[in-house]
């Protein structure tokens, strides 16, 4: 069975940092973690690519197996709640 890729995109904020530390402490054994930081001097022309492949127009933002997370999508709080929806930490 494969891992479940998460990757998370940050700019380096409280808010990001936070979410990346919820991100981490829902992780499973089946779970992989990515930290995309999209800081200027930080960000490579893979993260770029892959914010306009996701559709992603803030941060923090959460993507499951190439999927942005609703909560992400609807301008929503990122909660333990919507990240366990979206499918982190689920074996």
């Amino acid at each position: 069975m494969s891992k479940r890729l998460i990757e998370v995109f940050t700019a380096g904020c409280p808010l990001c940092d936070g979410t990346v530390k919820l991100v981490r402490e829902l992780a499973c054994s089946n779970c992989q973690v990515q930290v995309w930081d999209l800081r200027e001097e930080q960000t490579t022309h893979e993260s770029r690519e892959k914010v306009n492949q996701y559709g992603i127009h803030r941060v923090p933002a959460v993507v499951v197996n190439g999927k942005l997370a609703e909560c992400c999508q609807n301008q929503q709080p990122i909660s333990r709640e919507s990240l366990i929806a979206a499918g982190i930490g689920q074996g």
